[in-house]
């Protein structure tokens, strides 16, 4: 049909305003505490309980006994009443490192030794002695030098020590079956003594570091008249080394295989490597990521990578493809060091150590020199990390310091409700006075804090509460148990642990604008609070600002109230205008964003507008607001606005109040009354 009317008649058309722009994906909370594992102070997105488990882990065991973090139970029930992403940021107490492995390659298998004595340094301070290295003996002689066996190489001593070490370089770099060997030796001279002069293994700046151990290679100097073993164990160089993404001693999966391979100290929360698949014809190989506490027979694989490559001209390179980078956050802030983002949920490579490029020459054959760089058959475990977790209820108030400070990048992170369950204002203040401030800073979010300890009473409650005076921030009383998710335990926890989960239900059934407490949104899924509220309870602490955990029988446990922790009486005073003002500015400064540095006239104030107030509609519509009128023209856009570079908004909302107090008045009326 045409769009226009050539002649007389009726034209019908749709125009379909109802489409609302979808406002920024956010991670609806924010959790701050210690985990069982996990990176360190790296905020992590989660987008369910069990992507949680995998990364940050559900139990340990703590004087003997298996416990988990608060963090991990309100996680478990956050996701539990409908959340649909949490971000999750560890602090720890104290040092904590990741934990690493060294992958072999096949340049050298053979078993070998060196060990330094009295006897073995006379060479270098007398003409004559001998020593040993992967059982080939090497013998220092006068003038005349035998001939070379298969087992013994002979050597003429030069007339000083540095000359005889030439002239073992010299007859290794001539004997085919030790040839690799011929750039480890080296002479050095120890500045204490000539006493210290000797023969070792090179430093970690020579090929030689690529296969042998730090603790081996510390053993550098050596005093005459002293035995010191410099070397002993499987002679092989290392292709690359991984690095779990997880800190803390928990990772450290290495000890002696046992039966089908099980590792004593594997678990759950550490894992383990394998190589398969070498093929020094492709030069490539697959990396099994496996769980720490699997046995040969039944293998968990948490991940296969697969065709990997040493070349770093290669697209299945392995940095490129696993991932090579490490995060610090130590300066506030995330600097990100490496070329290849991280794949891998569990490792990255942290350095490749005999890469292969252009492992092809012409012809399209491997190069001799090169296909001993492709790794071994082999398993592995993993070591030498450090930090060991703290107890249940939460670490010491400077252990949040950083994670908080890190958080207060509101471009970076994004979430609308922020905990950290054991600080309370009795035995972190300092902590929550950072978490208050940190949501006021950003603007975007509310903290929900913990005004007491386990057993304190409503007073104490109500004087802990009067130490703030901000609508960021809102308090919940008492404590609740609850069934901890991972041990089953009966466990008490404090109110910030498990609110944010009504705030999720609250926004799965309903919106952000509507009041999260009550019998329709504000349940909780506990066993019991830790004291039964009387009305007169409820009123102090609802006078004090602190918000109700009822119990009421037959209905259960529900937060019955929802006020903020502002003394003055004004719309911010209640939780669901403060979350509805955070879910305007979140959306709103999106609009906003995309016009920085347009051009400032009549074309961008309308874009701006015809975004802004479709989405005020549909929130009228849907109960948020009972008004609201969008000002972004001329009367506000004046010549002398425009000339400081400056686009100038207006945003009047009327927020929708909610029925706290319903009073119904029964009059009784006489007989024979018409009604």
């Amino acid at each position: 049909m045409a769009e226009t009317l050539l002649s007389p008649g009726i034209l019908t058309r749709e125009n379909d305003t109802s489409q609302v722009t979808q406002g920024p994906i956010v991670a609806g909370a924010a959790i701050v505490g210690p985990t069982v594992k996990g990176p360190v102070n790296v905020p992590t997105l989660v987008t369910s309980y069990s992507d949680y488990l995998n990364k940050f882990g559900g139990t340990f065991v703590s004087g003997g006994t298996v416990n988990e973090y608060l963090t991990s139970i309100s996680a478990y029930n956050y996701f539990q009443q409908g959340g649909g992403s949490l971000l999750v940021n560890r602090a720890v107490s104290g040092a904590f490192a990741p934990a690493t492995s060294s992958i072999q390659n096949n340049i050298l298998s053979a078993t070998a030794s060196l060990t330094i004595s009295s006897a073995s340094l006379a060479p270098f301070i007398t003409p004559t002695g001998s020593f040993a290295i992967n059982g080939v003996n090497i013998a220092i002689t006068g003038s005349t030098t035998p001939a070379n066996t298969a087992t013994a190489i002979y050597i003429a001593s030069g007339s000083t020590p540095s000359a005889t070490v030439t002239a073992i370089v010299a007859a290794f770099n001539a004997s085919s079956s030790n040839a690799l060997y011929s750039s480890s030796l080296q002479y050095i001279t120890a500045s204490a003594s000539a006493g210290s002069d000797g023969l070792f293994f090179n430093t970690k700046e020579s090929l030689l570091n690529t296969f042998f151990d730090d603790s081996i290679l510390n053993a550098y100097t050596y005093s005459s008249g002293s035995t010191t073993t410099l070397f002993s164990g499987a002679n092989n160089y290392n292709s690359f080394i991984l690095e779990t993404l997880s800190a803390g001693a928990i990772q450290n999966s290495t000890s002696t295989t046992g039966v089908n391979g099980t590792l004593p100290s594997g678990s759950t929360d550490n894992i383990r490597f394998e190589i398969a698949g070498a093929s020094t014809g492709s030069g490539t190989f697959s990396l099994l990521i496996r769980q720490g506490n699997d046995t040969t027979n039944s293998k968990i694989i948490l991940e296969a990578w697969n065709n990997l490559s040493l070349d770093p001209n290669q697209s299945n390179y392995i940095e490129a493809v696993i991932g090579n980078q490490t995060i610090d956050t130590s300066a506030g802030y995330t600097n990100v060091s490496g070329d290849y983002t991280n794949k891998s949920r569990y490792v990255r490579v942290k350095q490749v150590l005999t890469s292969s490029i252009n492992y092809f020459d012409n012809n399209g054959t491997p190069k001799t020199s090169l296909v001993g760089t492709i790794p071994n058959a082999q398993t592995g475990s993993f070591g030498g990390a450090t930090g060991t977790n703290c107890g249940v209820y939460g670490l010491a108030t400077s252990d949040y310091t950083s994670s908080l400070t890190l958080l207060g990048n509101k471009d970076e992170f994004k979430f609308n409700v922020i905990t950290v369950p054991g600080q309370t204002t009795t035995t972190g203040a300092s902590t929550i006075t950072t978490l208050i401030s940190l949501a006021q800073d950003r603007g975007d979010v509310i903290a929900i804090i913990d005004v007491t300890n386990k057993e304190a009473t409503v007073t104490t409650a109500v004087a802990n509460a009067l130490s703030y005076d901000n609508s960021y921030a809102a308090a919940y009383y008492p404590w609740v148990q609850v069934n901890a998710p991972n041990t089953g335990k009966l466990t008490w926890v404090p109110p910030s642990t498990i609110i944010p989960s009504v705030f999720a239900y609250n926004d799965r059934v309903s919106a952000p604008w509507f009041a999260p407490a009550g019998f329709t949104r504000g349940g909780l899924s506990v066993i019991q609070a830790e004291r039964k509220l009387s009305p007169t309870d409820r009123d102090t602490l609802y006078a004090g600002n602190v918000n109700s955990i009822a119990t009421f029988p037959g209905q259960g446990v529900v937060a019955y109230g929802q006020k903020t922790l502002q003394r003055k009486a004004s719309a911010l005073d209640r939780i669901n205008v403060r979350r509805l003002l955070i879910e305007l500015k979140s959306y709103i400064g999106q609009v906003a964003n995309t016009l920085v540095f347009e051009q400032n006239s009549n074309s961008t104030r309308n874009r701006f507008l015809s975004q802004v107030n479709p989405y005020l509609d549909s929130i009228q519509q849907r109960q948020g607001l009972y008004a609201f009128k969008v000002v972004m023209d001329e009367t506000n856009n004046t010549a002398d606005v425009i000339d400081r570079n400056q686009l100038v908004g207006q945003i009047f909302v009327q927020p929708t109040k909610t029925a706290e107090f319903i009073i119904l008045d029964f009059n009784v009326t006489p007989t024979g009354a018409t009604f």
